[in-house]
């Protein structure tokens, strides 16, 4: 039984610093751009738009779709960012505790 102990024990310790990262989420801000940088979001570790910056250039009416697309693909581009730097995170916070592929513990 002192193999099921120590993993009690890991498991008590993640998480409480699951519950740590969680706070943090709400403190990272991760940024997305899109045309060359012509358009740059900002989202939270929890994936909410924190804001947006669009170059004037951008600002005419026949821009008025490559603007939109431009959001989109910033707002994915902060998402794979996001997505990987909470991937890096968690990989670091389990260590060696053997968690089942695919789970999502945030």
């Amino acid at each position: 039984m002192p193999d099921f102990m120590g993993l009690m024990k890991q498991a008590a310790e993640l998480k409480s610093k699951m519950e740590t990262m969680q706070a943090e989420l709400d403190r990272i801000e991760v940024e997305g751009t899109a045309g060359g940088g012509m358009l740059t979001v900002k989202i939270s570790g929890k994936g909410e738009l924190r804001g947006v910056q669009i170059d004037e250039s951008l600002f005419k009416p026949d821009q008025k779709e490559i603007v939109e697309d431009l959001v989109v693909a910033a707002h994915a581009d902060a998402r794979r960012k996001l997505e990987a730097m909470l991937q890096d995170k968690m990989q670091a916070m389990t260590g060696g505790l053997p968690l089942p592929p695919g789970l999502k513990l945030f």
